[in-house]
């Protein structure tokens, strides 16, 4: 599909040198013969997308894509399109997710022709997406369709299969060390000895020295990430250990559904309001260790899943400004190299967290994110 016309002209390019910001990447937007197989024929990320209805009154669903329309991530194009936006409002970078299991990639034409063409000319890390693929979105979470071996050759063969990426020049440094992110750290069975391998291949292949990061994406990711050999963590939104209770749940609700007092999407899905997320995530305590901050845009996967979806309701452009400031506040406190704030995330459309322009804020996240960036660099220069 091609590129559709912008809807808005590019605005003078934001710059985020006070802090960096790095947008989670899903490079799911084009067919695979796994996919064929594991849903439909010309599966992609859209086909759950377009699926998405409204669940309760006010509900905001489908989200659907502006800008550049229901594109896929084989033509160059579209990757180039997607970097010119994200620079001109702001984003530093992007954090591909990667799919390794055991030599086998999943996912990884985007990133490959990426990497190899040297276009765009724009930022990028890695996250290791290590979980098992399931057939979660059908409800079968325990049917695996691809695992997860963990074991030292496979520790090397990974590390050298990176070594390309880690040496472009793109690619995103901390201290002079590339930034290699893992999602779910915790379901490595000894992480201290994976680390230990990773960075003596790297010093082997001569990249030198690697960041490693760890994201807490559970709770039991949470925790010092040096006693595993990380060099620090990342946090991730939604942050699950903090939401709070769900709406509407107890037994009086439960009452007010049967007397029909209550929508049924409250007892079928797990939803929060937006700003009240905000106002809890501001309130974490800051960690005895190295974590960078996370925010994200909104949430909400009811695309991917008919029950148990977590909705966080009534997100605006505004309330994301205001919890992206103060993460970009909490990141002027580390040096300069690790000024870092994460945003999740760039373009995932079925879990309604995405600053890519859709048909209801149009560039609405972007322009928040643009405003942050230059109201930092206003005071900082006063």
């Amino acid at each position: 599909m091609q590129v559709q016309q912008r809807t808005n002209p590019m605005p003078p390019q934001a710059s985020s040198s006070l802090a960096k910001l790095i947008a989670f990447y899903l490079p799911q937007y084009h067919p695979i013969p796994e996919n064929d197989t594991w849903w439909t024929k010309g599966f992609t990320e859209w086909t759950n997308v377009t699926k998405a209805t409204p669940q309760f009154p006010g509900h905001y669903q489908p989200h659907l894509p502006a800008d550049l329309g229901f594109y896929d991530l084989r033509l160059p194009e579209v990757r180039q399109a997607q970097a010119e936006l994200a620079k001109a409002y702001g984003i530093d970078g992007f954090c591909y997710y990667h799919y390794w299991f055991n030599g086998r990639r999943l996912l990884e034409r985007p990133f490959s022709e990426v990497l190899e063409s040297g276009e765009p000319d724009f930022p990028f890390c890695l996250c290791w997406a290590n979980e098992d693929w399931t057939r979660a979105w059908d409800g079968r979470s325990r049917d695996i369709l691809v695992g997860q071996n963990y074991c030292e050759a496979d520790d090397r063969d990974h590390i050298r299969s990176l070594a390309d990426a880690f040496r472009d020049r793109r690619y995103i440094r901390i201290h002079g060390k590339p930034l290699f992110l893992v999602y779910r750290a915790a379901r490595i069975p000894d992480p201290l000895k994976a680390t230990s391998v990773w960075r003596e291949e790297a010093q082997r292949l001569g990249i030198g020295e690697l960041y490693l990061c760890k994201v807490e994406s559970f709770p039991e990711e949470h925790g010092d990430p040096t006693v595993t050999g990380f060099d620090a963590a990342i946090e991730f939104q939604p942050d699950w250990k903090h939401l709070g209770a769900p709406l509407q749940r107890g037994k009086e609700w439960s009452l007010a559904r049967k007397l029909g007092l209550s929508q049924a999407a409250f007892g079928k899905h797990r939803v929060h309001e937006y700003a009240t997320v905000v106002e809890r995530m501001l309130q974490k305590p800051i960690p005895s260790y190295r974590r960078f901050p996370c925010v994200t845009p909104s949430w909400d996967n009811t695309a991917r899943r008919k029950t148990d979806a977590v909705i966080l309701r009534n997100s605006t452009p505004e309330l994301y400004a205001t919890w992206l400031r103060a993460a970009v506040e909490q990141s002027s406190c580390n040096d300069n190299d690790e000024r870092i704030v994460f945003i999740n995330a760039w373009n995932e459309w079925a879990e309604g967290n995405h600053l890519e322009p859709c048909q209801r804020w149009g560039h609405g996240y972007l322009e928040a994110t643009q405003r942050v960036v230059m109201a930092r660099e206003a005071t900082s220069k006063i």
